[in-house]
C-alpha cells in the first residue's frame, strides 16, 4: 500500500490466536514495516522472538526505528511463543540492526508473572548501549535521523 510517499508492509510475527475454543490459529498476526525514500520504520506488533527479524532486515535493510514488545513474558515455559522477553528484544535490535528502538507492550498494567516494572528494569540491564530506549507513559523521544 502507497501514502503520500510511504509504502506500508505487512510482515511476519509470531504469536498464537483464538477467539473461541475452536479457532486455535485461524488467525493471523503481523508486524508493520513503513518506508519512504530515505528511511525504514518496523513496528514487530505482539509477537515472540525468531527468525523474522533476519528476515525482515533482509527484505527491507535496517530500519531507522523498530519499535519492539519487551512485555508479559514470564513463566518462560508458556509466554516464550508468543512475547518476547527484554534480553530477547535486544538480539532482535541487534538482527535487524536498528539505529533506534523503542520498547513497547509493557509499564501499563501486568498481563503476566513479571511485575509491571520488571520488563524496564530487565531492558536497562542487558541493552549495550542507548540505542534502544524506554520511553515512560506520555513520553516522547526525537530519533536521530
Amino acid at each position: 500500500m502507497a501514502i503520500s510517499g510511504l509504502t506500508i508492509h505487512c510482515v511476519p510475527a509470531l504469536h498464537f490466536s483464538a477467539r473461541g475454543i475452536l479457532d486455535r490459529n485461524k488467525a493471523l498476526w503481523c508486524g508493520y514495516v513503513v518506508e519512504d525514500l530515505e528511511s525504514v520504520v518496523y513496528f514487530a506488533g505482539d509477537t515472540s522472538f525468531g527468525s523474522h527479524f533476519a528476515q525482515i532486515r533482509e527484505e527491507f535493510g535496517p530500519p531507522q526505528l523498530a519499535l519492539l514488545p519487551i512485555g508479559a513474558y514470564e513463566p518462560r515455559w508458556f509466554m516464550s511463543p508468543v512475547h518476547m522477553a527484554p534480553e530477547e528484544a535486544v538480539r532482535a535490535h541487534e538482527i535487524l540492526g536498528a539505529k533506534t528502538s523503542i520498547a513497547m507492550h509493557h509499564g501499563t498494567f501486568q498481563l503476566a508473572d513479571d511485575g509491571i516494572d520488571t520488563p524496564q528494569k530487565q531492558l536497562m540491564a542487558c541493552r549495550r548501549d542507548d540505542s534502544f530506549l524506554i520511553l515512560r507513559n506520555g513520553e516522547s523521544a526525537e530519533i536521530p535521523s
